[in-house]
């Protein structure tokens, strides 16, 4: 499977599903019906046109939005929803992640700060093979195709999403472990340096030396939805917890935004980067 790059289009893609293949075909048939092409369509209803077009061909889940702005602006006669409604989320995502993974699809802004590994969203092929092989108990090889398919499907968004604002706060340590030995890591650091390129994305590392920290009580996940409503979650060895209570997540924000100025600048995390890359 390629691995998944900033400028890369429909060839990482997962292979399209009979459930949402079919979803696909019922969509094309109802756009083409009302008189739209895949442009105008998507400007109506505020997605991309290839976000639209992988999903007419059964290549991405549709997200719950997408669906109901599709059937009230196709006057599908609640086709679209019924037949969305019959559809099984693809293996690779553990259960308690897939309301945040849906969640993420709308986010208009998405902030992650990690100090045990790289987010998945930033992840090359080689490492997150890796850390799919140090999995225990052992993932057979069907298992670990699943997984990385879902985790292809997830950085589809740092494309499909160019106006959803991305925040990363990394530990520099992330890329010192040198996880999967040296060539997995420097592909890992170009990776991440072609993403910082982006406009809608910002990076910056948190030091190994540093006197105060705000996240020492562990990762942090933010989002805000297209309604402005904040959410986070939180995610352990085997479970992950969706965060809506409103001091909860201030507080969590609150905590994100100390980090941001005690971590490197996007400019000094990326020439931190580079020298690491150099070494």
């Amino acid at each position: 499977m390629p691995v998944m790059s900033s400028n890369t289009q429909g060839s990482n893609e997962p292979e399209p599903t009979d459930g949402l293949r079919a979803f696909g075909a019922v969509l094309k048939s109802f756009r083409k019906r009302a008189g739209y092409t895949q442009e105008a369509l998507a400007r109506e209803i505020g997605y991309s046109v290839h976000f639209l077009a992988s999903i007419e061909q059964g290549r991405r889940f549709p997200p719950t939005r997408f669906v109901d702005q599709c059937e009230v602006t196709l006057d599908a006669f609640g086709t679209l929803r019924l037949t969305a409604n019959q559809l099984s989320r693809q293996r690779g995502l553990a259960s308690w992640f897939r309301k945040w993974a849906q969640l993420e699809q709308e986010a208009v802004a998405l902030s992650t700060y990690e100090c045990r590994l790289i987010p998945g969203l930033l992840q090359t092929e080689a490492y997150a093979r890796t850390l799919f092989l140090n999995q225990l108990p052992p993932q057979g090889d069907e298992q670990i195709e699943a997984l990385m398919t879902a985790r292809v499907e997830r950085q589809l968004l740092l494309t499909e999403r160019p106006n959803t604002a991305y925040s990363f706060i990394l530990e520099e340590h992330l890329f010192l472990r040198g996880m999967g030995g040296h060539d997995v890591t420097m592909e890992l650091i170009d990776h991440v340096l072609e993403l910082a390129e982006r406009r809608n994305i910002e990076l910056q590392i948190m030091p190994v030396v540093r006197s105060s920290h705000a996240g020492l009580g562990g990762p942090i996940r933010l989002l805000e939805t297209p309604e402005n409503r904040w959410f986070a979650y939180s995610e352990g060895q085997e479970s992950g917890q969706l965060l809506s209570d409103a001091k909860v997540v201030s507080m969590l924000q609150m905590r994100y935004a100390r980090m941001r100025a005690q971590a490197l600048s996007f400019e000094d995390s990326v020439s931190l980067l580079e020298r690491m890359r150099g070494a």
